[in-house]
């Protein structure tokens, strides 16, 4: 950053700490995932710790996208939706490995990877994962949003879905 100002830089500095500790979440959860997002949401795990206690029920108000369970290509569309009704800065967390990559549904009706459809910022592998790989997972986003200029948010997968 040595190429910005003092107030420029400090100001990312501030704006990444805020969006750090402001997390409202939208979940999308579709199978026997959700129930360990239930369970990391809940008073024992508590999310709310990490700024992420309350989710939103409708895409304009929230700015991370937890996918939980199992995407068919018909529900797809209905992501890409959800993810596009999303204001920017927006984040994608993928909660379990028929998220990640299809799980053991390698078949022509199940999408192999959300990654095909959304950008992801963080994958949480596992059949179900665990609310503590959960909790992790919202923790390295944090380091994520810290760390990131605010001026390049998103302009990376506009660019390459535009042009690909």
């Amino acid at each position: 950053m040595a190429d910005q100002g003092w107030f420029t830089s400090r100001s990312d500095e501030l704006f990444g700490w805020a969006r750090r500790w402001s997390i409202f979440q939208y979940p999308f959860a579709t199978a026997c995932c959700g129930i360990e997002y239930m369970s990391a949401s809940c008073s024992h795990y508590d999310l709310d710790r990490f700024g992420a206690g309350w989710p939103r029920w409708t895409p304009r108000q929230s700015d991370v996208l937890f996918v939980v369970g199992t995407i068919n290509h018909k529900m797809a569309p209905v992501l890409k939706t959800i993810y596009d009704q999303m204001c920017e800065p927006k984040w994608v967390i993928a909660i379990g490995v028929c998220t990640c990559t299809g799980g053991f549904y390698n078949n022509y009706a199940v999408v192999q990877g959300i990654d095909t459809i959304v950008p992801v910022d963080v994958y949480i592998p596992g059949c179900p994962p665990r609310p503590e790989a959960i909790i992790d997972a919202v923790m390295k986003l944090h380091e994520k949003i810290q760390t990131e200029r605010q001026s390049r948010r998103g302009a990376e997968f506009v660019k390459t879905s535009v042009e690909g």
